[in-house]
């Protein structure tokens, strides 16, 4: 396995717990990068916690180790064009999932997800991890 990947929030969860799988798969990797929407799904995770500071620190140090990419205007164009899609096939997904699969067709990045949603957006690459 090989190429260049936009990990998704079930992902980075499964990182940040340690998971032997996900961590040889980032191995083989050429590239990884992460959404700010799915860092912003984690920062909202740690504060509700149990262990707000251990858990956002954590987050901190995965945000600096990480090539994190943000929405522009060409992503911007990518998610219309998406939830219009969506919308006509009368199959939404979440809201943040359509931002990061917006991210991730704008940058032409294999989204690595854990959610099977994503399989509704023809214009998107996904791995399963």
């Amino acid at each position: 396995m090989s190429g260049r990947y936009l990990l998704d929030t079930s992902i980075l969860i499964a990182l940040l717990a340690d998971e032997t799988a996900v961590k040889e798969k980032l191995a083989q990797a050429d590239e990884v990068f992460v959404p700010s929407i799915a860092m912003g799904e984690l920062y909202y995770g740690a504060w509700k916690s149990h262990r707000v500071q251990e858990n956002l620190a954590r987050i901190d140090e995965l945000a600096g180790d990480s090539t994190v990419l943000g929405c522009g205007i060409e992503v911007a164009r990518h998610y219309g064009e998406i939830k219009n899609a969506l919308r006509v096939k009368g199959r939404p997904i979440p809201e943040n999932d359509l931002w990061i699969a917006a991210i991730a067709v704008a940058y032409g990045l294999i989204l690595a997800t854990r959610d099977a949603h994503f399989n509704e957006l023809a214009a998107l690459m996904v791995e399963f991890w």
